[in-house]
């Protein structure tokens, strides 16, 4: 007797469940909570900002610019993940898109195992995807030196070829390298994992599609849908 695939259901998150960036919203919710004074660091990430505009800091180096100086090069883990459980309270409150909670409820009851794919980082991902019900995450992660998160990255900014490749090594950590991969995004940076679910036998959504994805999608026969109105945020282009 042939057993039945294991079906995961993966699904970016920024302006795929939500109709805006995390990371900006993130920022602002620490300086806001926690420190304040860093306001006055804000032209140092706008030197960044110039850098990364100008093509001489990739995506992950402003990542790591706009943390070091934001939030810090090093703060408790265990006050980061508490104010990343309040942020997320607050956030998936205002900013989450019904039909994709719709979404992933249908997936729930259909027996599938859902995952949220973020480039955003894992500290703050986690808390939103609990908000959504959603127990496994793949995202970016911080280096952790003891009980302190660090500004560096461990790995790869969770990103384009990135995060599929990400999304593998979760796979097969979790015994699900044989599984069926149904994948949900907005972005074009997203095509490698569009590429994988197809190649596993399973299928693609392209959730309020940014003009490139919707152009692909149109030459691909992908669907498209439109899950609500996205808005722009500071400091995120995808």
């Amino acid at each position: 007797m042939t057993s039945t695939p294991t079906e995961i259901a993966v699904y970016d998150l920024d302006r795929t469940l939500t109709d805006t960036g995390s990371w900006a919203h993130f920022i602002r919710f620490w300086l806001a909570h926690e420190a304040p004074w860093r306001v006055l660091l804000l032209p140092m990430v706008a030197l960044g900002g110039v850098a990364y505009g100008l093509g001489w800091l990739s995506r992950g180096q402003i990542k790591r610019w706009s943390h070091r100086w934001l939030i810090g090069p090093r703060v408790a883990e265990q006050r980061l993940l508490a104010v990343a459980d309040a942020f997320a309270f607050d956030f998936v409150a205002d900013h989450a898109l019904a039909p994709a909670r719709a979404a992933i409820a249908a997936d729930a009851v259909a027996g599938r195992r859902v995952v949220i794919a973020s480039a955003s980082h894992g500290f703050y991902v986690r808390a939103i995807a609990e908000r959504f019900g959603v127990a496994d995450v793949v995202a970016t992660e911080a280096v952790r030196d003891g009980g302190f998160v660090t500004h560096a990255l461990d790995g790869a900014n969770c990103y384009g070829a990135a995060k599929r490749a990400a999304l593998e090594r979760w796979l097969a950590g979790e015994g699900l390298a044989g599984a069926v991969v149904h994948f949900t995004s907005d972005h074009h940076s997203d095509l490698p994992c569009f590429e994988l679910a197809l190649a596993s036998g399973g299928t693609v959504l392209c959730a309020n599609p940014s003009a490139r994805l919707a152009a692909f999608a149109a030459e691909r026969g992908w669907p498209q849908v439109h899950w609500g109105r996205i808005r722009g945020s500071l400091l995120e282009r995808a």
